[in-house]
């Protein structure tokens, strides 16, 4: 008997969790005569736009989805409640042994909830039977509850039977919030597999070249920006402050802005073109009084892999994000004042700063002044966090067939 897994995706960090997943599945399989594993891909559509989305299927390697929900944008109880209605067929259709989220998006938390409020049939005559809730990425917090981000940590680590942790401080927060111990596996940081499984591929982007960074072998200093979080870019006059900010840093390097489509409708809405020009048109020198943000449309994985790992600083409220620049040895500066991910802040690569125009500026010009790169990798941000995954899982469900080496 094969192990039957479902595995959810919907937005783009998702993808690239998701992708070290099935990587290290087929390395599963590929050691054995039979498959181990019957893995079914679920795509909840969360994140439809190409850029978004198919994109990353692409740049991934990632096998095409087995199941395409469909769900399209919304608000968040109207975008839940249509993954939750859609997911529940797709779980009494492939009766999976385990369903296994990622991160944090509405997909996590609504596919989450389903999982432990389906029964499905047993094999031969066994009992019916809960599917198993495996949720990766487990137990970070920014203890801030107006996050939706948050709520769907919280919901989804509360009900999994396997919560795979990325940093020591997830793990102590589990066990505060009352998890079992033998639940919690502190595996590493599988969107850091993704990241170094590509890094090579990533080199050959012709990214810095197309948005003028670029001479040769010679890069140009520059800073990257992404930003999208409600609390940011919802308050015109908190999105503004920011925004004389980052204008400010743009007399000094180019800032790339590679736009989320919500932040994009939220300058397009508040009439905040001023502040931008289009960097693929032939633009201002950085020294000329007309400079702006540079403003381009959201990037595929390698290529902003490539941007990313080149640039001088990155200004951003993503966690993610934040994990990457750890791994890059990119300083960050994060415009938020709490973070979930209190390790990135711990091994020097992180900073936050919030929405305070001045804080932005001023640990700007540490950085511009200090112009070191730094390189320090938390424990188990090593490339084998899949595999650590997927040895619990096979070690639980067929423990006289277990293949998997443990990293």
């Amino acid at each position: 008997m094969a192990l039957k897994i479902l595995s959810v995706v919907g937005a783009r960090p998702n993808f690239i969790k998701i992708a070290a997943i099935c990587e290290a599945i087929k390395g599963v399989n590929s050691l054995a005569s039979a498959k181990q594993i019957h893995h079914v891909l679920v795509h909840t559509g969360q994140h439809y736009d190409n850029n978004m989305s198919d994109s990353f299927f692409n740049d991934l390697e990632l096998p095409k989805p087995d199941l395409c929900l469909g769900v399209g944008s919304a608000s968040h109880s109207a975008q839940t409640a249509r993954i939750m209605e859609r997911f529940e067929s797709a779980v009494l259709n492939e009766q999976p042994h385990l369903v296994l989220v990622v991160g944090d998006v509405n997909s996590t938390a609504a596919c989450a909830l389903v999982a432990k409020k389906t029964w499905c049939q047993g094999d031969q005559g066994a009992k019916d039977f809960i599917p198993k809730l495996a949720h990766v990425e487990a137990g970070l917090r920014s203890f801030d509850r107006t996050m939706p981000e948050e709520i769907n940590r919280i919901v989804t680590d509360s009900i999994s039977d396997y919560l795979f942790t990325t940093e020591e401080s997830a793990n102590q927060n589990l066990l505060r919030e009352g998890i079992p111990e033998n639940r919690i596996f502190f595996v590493g940081n599988v969107m850091i597999d993704t990241l170094l499984r590509h890094r090579s591929k990533a080199q050959e982007s012709t990214i810095l070249q197309d948005l003028q960074l670029a001479e040769g072998r010679e890069v140009k200093p520059y800073a990257i920006l992404t930003l999208h979080r409600p609390a940011n870019v919802d308050d015109k006059r908190v999105f503004c402050h920011m925004l004389d900010a980052f204008l400010d840093i743009s007399k000094r390097m180019p800032v790339i802005f590679p736009a989320h489509p919500r932040t994009l409708k939220r300058i397009q809405d508040e009439d905040l073109g001023d502040y931008f020009v289009d960097h693929f048109v032939p633009g201002p020198e950085p020294w000329d009084s007309r400079v702006r943000i540079r403003l381009v449309p959201p990037l595929d994985y390698l290529n902003f892999l490539h941007l990313m790992s080149e640039a001088r600083v990155v200004l951003t409220d993503s966690g993610g994000v934040q994990e990457e620049t750890t791994i890059l040895g990119v300083p960050c500066i994060t415009l938020r004042d709490r973070t979930e991910r209190p390790v990135t802040l711990e091994h020097g690569t992180n900073v936050l700063v919030g929405s305070d125009s001045q804080k932005i500026i001023t640990e700007f010009d540490r950085v511009y002044c200090n112009g070191q790169k730094l390189n320090r990798s938390p424990r188990y941000w090593d490339g084998n966090a899949a595999k650590r995954i997927i040895k619990v899982l096979v070690d639980d469900f067929l423990p006289e067939r277990s293949l998997v080496a443990s990293g």
